[in-house]
């Protein structure tokens, strides 16, 4: 088992020779991982208490004249879509940019391997290795890091439709049509 200051040793030696783009992908996929968590976590503990209040809220008002309660229901709905969907663009956009940084770290990489190549030829194959070296990890770790986010990007969007999809379904219009119908009849009509 190796000892915490060794892994600490080998992590940074692999950041070194993925140049500065493998710290940027780093950096972005460490906030992208932030974010991505504090949806799972707001989706699973704070959403049920939101939709909680929510129904409450629409109990409250549901019988409240037909136009006044339908704008009432779509503001509630669209409360719930927007703290749901907070940061799933972020996310997203994140997950999109983590490929281009790994480009802009192979473009590093080549760099060097033909400045290595400009100063001493063709012949110099450890020196080329390091430039080829950062060009492939940089890629590599900018296309795992952003498959994962792209996953998680959708899964996510997913939850916040078919919890949205339930929220619409729990705000029931029944009651609501039921009590305009029966308050139409009363007043003959007129409204």
């Amino acid at each position: 088992m190796l000892s915490t200051t060794e892994l600490i040793d080998i992590a940074a030696a692999f950041m070194d020779k993925g140049g500065t783009a493998l710290w940027a992908i780093m950096a972005v996929s460490l906030l992208m991982w932030i974010l991505i968590i504090e949806r799972y976590l707001y989706l699973y503990y704070s959403y049920p208490q939101q939709l909680e209040d929510v129904k409450t809220a629409w109990r409250h008002y549901k019988n409240a004249p037909l136009p006044i309660a339908m704008r009432l229901r779509t503001g509630l709905i669209r409360e719930l879509q927007v703290s749901a969907g907070a940061y799933l663009q972020s996310i997203t956009v994140l997950s999109q940019t983590l490929p281009l940084l790994g480009l802009l770290g192979t473009v590093f990489g080549m760099i060097h391997t033909f400045e290595v190549i400009a100063m001493f030829g063709n012949g110099n194959a450890r020196g080329m290795a390091g430039g080829i070296s950062e060009a492939l990890l940089t890629t590599m770790a900018g296309l795992v890091t952003a498959l994962s986010g792209i996953y998680l990007s959708s899964n996510l969007n997913e939850r916040v439709r078919t919890a949205i999809d339930k929220a619409e379904d729990e705000l029931d219009w029944t009651d609501c049509a039921r009590h305009a119908q029966s308050r139409l009849e009363f007043r003959g009509g007129d409204y």
